[in-house]
């Protein structure tokens, strides 16, 4: 069975920075791509980043480009999210997740909330202003 432990959010004023981290169990992590998405109240699920999986390659969405980096750590299981410059609008709930398929994938399909098989529970972002 595959399970996605995600942790790192809180309160943080703008400006500030939090990490989070995403654990995951069940299948071999290093062969899947990884993917953190977010929710905030009376919006859709949006992307925020991405990284394929061996690691070479990132992608994140317009609204967090240079401010956000998603590294991962094959060795740990863990994938990560390392958010700075953050802004109020920022706030949401932040999830992870991994993809159906293994393996090589497009950057669109990266992006797309539907080619994601697992997700975690999520953790909540609160940046005040």
């Amino acid at each position: 069975q595959v399970r996605l432990v995600e942790s790192g959010g809180g309160l943080v004023q703008a400006g500030g920075s939090l990490r989070l981290s995403c654990v995951a169990s069940g299948r071999t992590f290093s062969n899947y791509a990884m993917g953190w998405f977010r929710q905030a109240p009376g919006k859709e699920r949006e992307f925020v980043a991405a990284i394929t999986y061996g690691g070479a390659r990132t992608y994140t969405s317009d609204s967090v480009k240079d401010r956000f980096i998603a590294p991962r750590d094959n060795a740990k299981n863990t994938v990560y999210l390392q958010m700075n410059s953050l802004k109020p609008e920022d706030t949401a709930i932040y999830y992870c997740a991994t993809t159906v398929a293994p393996g090589v994938l497009p950057p669109a399909q990266l992006m797309d909330v539907l080619k994601y098989a697992y997700w975690g529970q999520g953790t909540q972002v609160t940046v005040s202003s």
